[in-house]
């Protein structure tokens, strides 16, 4: 794919189905507590992508057998417990916020080890310092090599011990996550209290539960006081299957409400481990119709014009991109809120979203925590006769969530209007997303 891509409008009404890759939170959350257990582990289903490439290498060079199998969609993992064979390592951890904040608490529970740890420059910039902040009280010796608080950094791990563990993770719930994780393997029982609010919540309930299926013994919900009871090691299991991306489907989701149409989900229901699954409701409330039945969610939508609204964002902020790159084709303005931590993700979400929005002629009002997007379809209609170009700022989400807007056959004619720029950061979390896109639009013509 070259250094931009020209998206080609429906010009039908959608018809088909979809594959969502596995999800990205799911396959990272897996592969962490699979090494973290003894024997072997086989995750079907799993996201083959940029994001949990990073997290099977950097356990690879750990000393973890990781064998990846693409075409069946598995990995399985030989975990060895609390028994690192590598005691010294040099570890890439790219722009994966999971990876990024997992791994450092992970090797925190070895004694002895020496790891050096960095990122990409947008990596250098996201936050870390709530975990290193609390791996430091509970003995961490960490050394920076640039900004205090932030990637490059050394560990000098003297394993985690256990009593009161206070945490920040105001600014990013995988913070939370991460101690969670480590803790059932500290050397006495743990009592983590997080000190203020999180983020993103569902994530931190995800990770709770999971953490129970592979084994651990926690009393709480982990966003108050929580105890966890410590364990020689995790669970292995025979197998599990992990879920469809719900974040990824939420762009076919709303597909439908721009084109008309109805796309099938196939492995999607409304009692998955992932919250995002909750940007249902959203869609709902604009006009949509979501139906789940036999393992699937339709999604349908026959209104010629979809209403906006007032809607929170901070426990489901992934996707709050693709509701803001829909909003110029909405009647009424659409107000989203809640996203402030969003600005730290990355890329600065927030400005991003509110730049090309208005690249396009939207009125774009932007607070710290908030965007309000008046939509005027003639100013869109003006600027898409120069087809404006979207800048995507490495940031996956950005591409895929004006992706499905330029799907919109805005001139009327079938001809493209709009152009993303770099659709390769798609290979993050969902790399073949514009060949499905492509693949559902050829589906929709021959139906």
């Amino acid at each position: 794919m070259s250094g931009h891509l020209q998206i080609q409008p429906f010009s039908k009404q959608v018809q088909g189905s979809i594959q969502i890759p596995g999800s990205k939170s799911l396959t990272n959350r897996a592969l962490i507590l699979a090494a973290l257990a003894n024997g072997k582990t086989l995750l079907e289903g799993c996201l083959f992508s940029e994001d949990t490439e990073i997290m099977s290498d950097a356990l690879s060079r750990l000393g973890i057998k990781v064998e990846r199998d693409k075409e069946k969609r598995t990995v399985e993992v030989t975990g060895n417990g609390a028994n690192f064979k590598v005691k010294e390592a040099e570890l890439f951890v790219g722009n994966a916020g999971t990876a990024a904040r997992f791994l450092t608490a992970m090797l925190c529970l070895f004694a002895g080890g020496t790891y050096h740890l960095d990122g990409t420059p947008a990596m250098r910039k996201r936050p870390m310092q709530g975990l290193l902040l609390t791996l430091r009280k509970l003995g961490a010796q960490i050394t920076f090599h640039e900004e205090e608080g932030h990637f490059p950094f050394t560990l000098e791990t003297m394993g985690l011990p256990g009593g009161i563990w206070d945490v920040d993770a105001s600014q990013s719930s995988q913070i939370l996550s991460a101690l969670l994780i480590a803790a059932p393997l500290a050397r006495e029982t743990v009592q983590l209290k997080l000190t203020g609010e999180t983020v993103s919540k569902p994530f931190v309930k995800m990770t709770v539960d999971m953490m129970k299926d592979f084994g651990a013994k926690i009393s709480g919900d982990g966003l108050s006081t929580t105890i966890i009871e410590p364990i020689e090691s995790y669970a292995a299991k025979a197998s599990l299957q992990i879920e469809p991306d719900a974040t990824a489907a939420s762009y076919f989701m709303m597909l439908p409400g721009l084109v008309g149409g109805h796309v099938k989900l196939p492995g999607l229901n409304q009692t998955m481990l992932q919250g995002d699954i909750g940007f249902e409701a959203v869609l709902r409330e604009i006009g949509m119709n979501l139906e789940f039945s036999n393992g699937s969610m339709m999604s349908s939508s026959t209104k010629l014009k979809l209403q906006g609204g007032n809607f929170d964002f901070n426990p489901i902020s992934d996707t709050f991109l693709t509701m803001a790159a829909a909003a110029p084709l909405l009647k009424g303005p659409t107000h989203i809120y809640g996203i402030a931590h969003t600005r730290k993700q990355e890329t600065d979400r927030v400005h991003a979203m509110a730049t090309e929005l208005r690249k396009l002629g939207q009125r774009v009002d932007e607070t710290e925590d908030s965007l309000r997007i008046v939509p005027d379809l003639d100013a869109l209609k003006v600027r898409a006769v120069k087809k404006p170009e979207i800048e995507t700022y490495s940031d996956h989400r950005v591409a895929m969530s004006f992706g499905i807007l330029g799907s919109y056959d805005l001139l009327g004619d079938g001809s493209p209007w709009l152009k993303i720029l770099d659709p390769n950061c798609c290979a993050k979390t969902f790399p073949d997303f514009f060949v499905k896109l492509k693949a559902l639009l050829q589906a929709s013509l021959h139906s």
